[in-house]
């Protein structure tokens, strides 16, 4: 038998899934963390599965999660639902439960934070709840496992008895809504049966204007036009939209059932310390302060700190090995292609990608920590105005702020970004977030071209990033993806001191995902690079790279630059080596202008004048992120043909203002 598991987001729903299961679970406060279906075995029931949906707060198909969780319970057609309800919020709760019920699919309803609510005074007569509802209510605490085997045991029970909801309308008979849903169950009843989708819950997604469902049902232009007459009339004669009648119909019956069995618990301790905790966090004039000091500590201590000393400690331990390795295939006298293969293309490649790795744990570790006491859900919630004017969300600025540490993990942060539209966009905008990885490019060319104003100069490449970030996310907003971000909703749940456990369990997912998937790419692009490095167009191997099948590709491809002001060999072949890693770039022109990093800055003015290096910068600052980033995005949008699109765009993006910096540059100049 198969369960479906679903709750509104924050009501324990996932520690209830570890719980069931026996799992471990990432669980946060921050909308979407559950994005995916994840299923488990229940623990003591033979043959039982429970598969843990995303947390909603209805079934209408606003969000990614929503269409997730929809499709799953009317496609897969499980035997029962374990509907999670959080006992402190039971009128929000509640109001998904009514649309679960809807389904009739044999449902039982789990009251969570039950020690909350008798801690606090209040009471819950589970009885009469039941009776009101027509399913088995079971009061639960998740997090202490109380009340766990007699919600496995009820769910089983019911489910093999295929018992189904007792109760399907929340309104007197009556009313117009009464009436309107009726009519129209009657007129689409034999299409719901073709289908096995229960007409009850067809009805309520054609009145609230599900724009699938009528073609779902296979409705003829009769049946829709009988349809909206009766819609029509019943909004007439409430007074209300189709939208708001439903939700008074349902809000009404829910009042009813709490008014009947719920004593109120007094506010708790942890909700009047938030109050009072969210009076600064997210104070009118204090919020984004508050927020800038705290991102910037984070940053400071992930790239100049912890993550740094990390970062060292790992590179200087990789360095070890290759010594170690280097020496070992000396003596033993290996062939010298393969001695370069190993050395100079898999430990300098995959070696230096594979340092990045302390960053990506110290920068989730503190976002872990943030999202677990809370705070995360005030950042999106108090950015969501200000993004919403360029098309996305606040979910979307926790990944792209992140993007101005690394590129890889801003784009895996994505998947907090529930609505697809809004996913996507966040992660073609991602990449214009200047990564810590440039700022080696950025430190040598202000210092070689902008003397005492390399401060300002710094400034103005990333506020560039940022400005062109937003014009292509307002093209993007009337082009590739027109229409408004999906409706912000969410609750800010009380601050809390995070879970060692649940960072942890977070930390381990980001450190195998990182080295599993992203890995075998980076492995494949540092060969080739390495290989293109190595030989000539005769596979012979080249003591001079400028002879070799790389500086090749790059003099072919030098003449599209040439209008930007840097058509040289050399440069080119910093860009392209460069895609590895974006501190390659600064390593490749010391190599092919035979100096050591120190005398770099005085030898660049040979290839660049400081109208053609400003427009160098702005290339690197816009054109493709590293490989690793780039995999990343592949994975993470699932299609190499949009990736490669990504690729394309940011490079066209990139030669365009680079051309017009050089171009206007040169008029004044």
């Amino acid at each position: 038998m198969i369960f479906a598991l679903a709750g509104n987001q924050n009501c324990g729903k996932t520690t209830l899934f570890n719980a069931l299961t026996g799992a471990n679970r990432h669980v946060g406060n921050f909308p979407g963390v559950t994005v995916d279906c994840m299923a488990g075995d229940i623990k003591g029931e033979k043959d039982c599965q429970v598969v843990d949906l995303p947390g909603i707060y209805s079934l209408r198909p606003y969000t990614q999660e929503e269409i997730v969780a929809r499709d799953f319970i009317i496609n897969n057609k499980p035997d029962g639902i374990i509907n999670i309800v959080d006992g402190t919020n039971i009128e929000r709760n509640l109001y998904l439960t009514l649309q679960l019920l809807e389904l009739r699919v044999p449902t039982v309803v789990a009251l969570n934070f039950m020690d909350e609510v008798t801690g606090n005074g209040g009471s819950i007569d589970v009885e009469k709840m039941s009776a009101a509802l027509g399913v088995p209510v079971v009061p639960i605490s998740a997090v202490k496992g109380d009340g766990v085997t007699e919600l496995i045991r009820r769910a089983v029970e019911t489910a093999k008895a295929k018992r189904l909801p007792a109760v399907t309308d929340f309104c007197s008979a009556d009313s117009q809504v009464h009436r309107c849903i009726h009519a129209v169950i009657h007129l689409i009843e034999d299409h719901a049966g073709s289908i096995g989708v229960s007409p009850r819950f067809c009805t309520a997604k054609l009145i609230e204007g599900d724009p699938g469902m009528a073609d779902e049902l296979g409705l003829d232009e009769n049946e829709r036009e009988l349809l909206e007459h009766c819609i029509v009339q019943m909004e007439n004669e409430t007074g209300l939209d189709r939208n708001a009648a439903l939700a008074d119909m349902r809000y009404t019956f829910i009042e009813g059932v709490v008014q009947d069995s719920v004593r109120k618990p007094r506010e708790s301790r942890e909700h009047a310390r938030s109050v009072k905790i969210d009076k600064v966090l997210t104070g009118k004039y204090t919020a984004i302060p508050i927020f800038v000091i705290v991102m910037g500590l984070i940053f400071f201590l992930t790239f100049n700190v912890v993550g740094a000393w990390l970062q060292d400690l790992l590179a200087s331990g990789i360095d070890l090995l290759a010594g170690v390795v280097d020496r070992g295939l000396t003596a033993y006298g290996i062939n010298p292609v393969v001695h370069s293969l190993i050395i100079d293309g898999i430990f300098a490649g995959v070696g230096s990608v594979l340092s990045f790795l302390p960053v990506i744990v110290v920068l989730f570790f503190f976002l872990s920590v943030l999202e677990d006491t809370g705070y995360m859900a005030r950042i999106a919630f108090f950015m969501d105005k200000l993004l919403r004017k360029i098309g996305l969300s606040g979910r979307s600025f926790v990944p792209m702020l992140i993007g101005f540490g690394c590129t890889v993990p801003a784009v895996m942060a994505t998947r907090t970004v529930s609505a697809d539209r809004d996913r996507k966009m966040t992660i073609l905008l991602t990449p214009y977030m200047s990564c810590s990885a440039k700022i080696p490019i950025y430190a040598v060319f202000a210092a070689a071209f902008f003397g005492g104003r390399s401060a300002i100069a710094m400034i103005v490449i990333y506020l560039t990033g940022i400005i062109i970030g937003v014009i292509v996310a307002l093209v993007l907003k009337k082009t590739a993806y027109r229409g408004e971000p999906v409706p912000f909703v969410m609750e800010l749940p009380n601050y809390r001191f995070p879970s060692l456990k649940t960072t942890g369990l977070l930390l381990w997912d980001k450190v195998k995902d990182f080295l599993r998937r992203a890995f075998s790419i980076i492995f494949i692009a540092t060969v080739v690079i390495w290989f293109l490095r190595t030989f000539d167009t005769r596979l012979n191997v080249v003591e001079d790279s400028s002879l070799s099948l790389l500086a090749l590709i790059a003099r072919f491809v030098a003449p599209i630059f040439r209008p930007l002001g840097f058509g040289d060999w050399r440069v080119v072949t910093a860009l392209v080596t460069g895609f590895t890693a974006k501190e390659a770039v600064v390593s490749t022109m010391a190599v092919l202008l035979e100096t050591g990093t120190a005398e770099l800055p005085a030898a660049l003015g040979t290839l660049f004048s400081p109208l053609t290096a400003s427009a160098f910068l702005a290339f690197t600052l816009l054109y493709t992120p590293c490989v690793a980033a780039v995999a990343t995005i592949r994975r993470e949008l699932g299609s190499a043909l949009k990736t490669l699109g990504v690729v394309v765009l940011q490079c066209g993006v990139a030669w365009v203002v680079a051309l017009l910096i050089n171009t206007i540059g040169g008029l004044f100049a």
